[in-house]
């Protein structure tokens, strides 16, 4: 959404200032110093957060040297400061992964100082989507996954351009990586079966895609979860709305945003636990241990599993 630009505006002050330096860039800063230069004959990859990182790992195997300049699942990547290594990282990579929509326009920033002919993929251009008439575009395309699936063809297919005597394996494993995500979209589906037309109250808009294709409905007012991703306080009268969803029994979860909780997204969630409704946590970035496709069945589960309460 376009929210997110005025909550990622902290980030173009530092990228402003950045200057191609040499040493090292990687999964994250101080990982990067320690990486060999033995990996000079892999594709170089950079990923605007740990979530496009392991995607484009599971596609590129051993032939990819990835840098995931967002890796902590405890930071909120709305208020990421860039650092140098993340520009040496960017001015080195032959492939780029961007979320786009607003979301890592640091990405786009650091890349305007040089590397012209780095191969970008902004994950929101591949999957099409597009702001409903009237509405904010919803960024968050990694909740969903036809786009992710789209996702994978595009970088199996830079990946093959950097490298043409792998290009076949890298294909390959991205098909393989696409049965996977349409077992998750199978998983979608047989909530769709079970629970079309339920209600469901979210903190920010991160999970929407999931649970649209669930068949659920978000019955948060806009006004608090466009408020919250932005960082403004949420008026008593839409807080109030909000917190009547619980009371009133009118949703059967709350999907709560855990990287950027504040004092109203808690008082929601409290909220939600002394009605007893159930509390499914997401993150916008891989908690640690997790890959992609772990941590979003694990997410359909959790949803899953609090439905059927």
């Amino acid at each position: 959404m376009s929210q997110s630009s005025s909550r990622l505006a902290v980030l173009l002050a530092g990228a402003a200032s950045l200057s191609l330096l040499t040493g090292c860039g990687g999964a994250s800063d101080d990982a990067a110093s320690d990486k060999s230069s033995g990996s000079a004959s892999k594709v170089t990859v950079v990923a605007s957060t740990n979530v496009y990182g392991d995607i484009v790992e599971r596609i590129g195997g051993d032939r990819v040297d990835v840098t995931s300049i967002i890796s902590d699942p405890d930071q909120d990547p709305h208020s990421y400061e860039a650092s140098t290594r993340n520009q040496l990282a960017l001015s080195k990579a032959k492939v780029v992964v961007e979320n786009g929509g607003g979301y890592d326009d640091f990405i786009d920033r650091m890349l305007d100082s040089g590397n012209a002919s780095v191969d970008v993929i902004n994950a929101v251009e591949v999957s099409g989507h597009t702001a409903p008439a009237g509405e904010e575009l919803n960024e968050h395309v990694w909740y969903d996954f036809p786009s992710v699936s789209k996702i994978a063809d595009r970088i199996a297919d830079a990946l093959g351009k950097a490298d043409p005597d792998n290009a076949a394996t890298f294909t390959k494993n991205a098909a393989a990586f696409k049965e996977k995500v349409t077992a998750l979209e199978d998983k979608e589906a047989a909530l769709k079966s079970a629970h079309t037309g339920d209600g469901v109250a979210i903190t920010e808009p991160v999970p929407v895609y999931l649970l649209e294709a669930s068949g659920l409905v978000n019955k948060t007012p806009g006004e608090f979860s466009e408020a919250i991703e932005e960082g403004d306080d949420v008026s008593a009268k839409v807080l109030k709305a909000t917190l009547d969803l619980f009371s009133g029994k009118k949703v059967k979860a709350l999907v709560y945003n855990e990287q950027t909780s504040g004092a109203q997204t808690e008082k929601v969630k409290s909220a939600a636990e002394a009605a007893g409704v159930p509390v499914v946590p997401v993150t916008e970035t891989l908690p640690e241990g997790k890959d992609y496709l772990t941590w979003m069945g694990d997410n359909v589960d959790a949803l899953a599993d609090a439905l059927n309460k």
